[in-house]
């Protein structure tokens, strides 16, 4: 099984969409996970070549089941309390 995460956070070099490629290529038809936190559609703008960028989603997407989940983080749960470590944190003022 092979497990991309956060897959599409930034726009990739042609040799790394190359080399994503390959490995989708030479992967078909076993198990993948992909999670992202952008839609398939917002995608293609990250590959500098369109085409290698329509036959790479073209095999990621129309072979996929895709599960959507909607609703609040769960990161900030996982935010340490107090201490007074956190940077984005103001003083309190007496």
């Amino acid at each position: 099984m092979l497990i991309l995460d956060d897959f599409a956070m930034r726009q990739l070099t042609a040799a790394q969409a190359d080399d994503l490629y390959e490995l989708v290529s030479e992967r078909q038809g076993r198990s993948l996970i992909l999670t992202s936190n952008r839609a398939p559609s917002d995608w293609y703008p990250l590959f500098l070549n369109p085409v290698v960028a329509e036959s790479l989603l073209d095999r990621l997407i129309n072979t996929s089941h895709q599960v959507i989940m909607n609703g609040p983080s769960y990161r900030p749960n996982k935010r340490p309390r107090g201490g007074g470590t956190d940077k984005t944190s103001k003083p309190s003022i007496k």
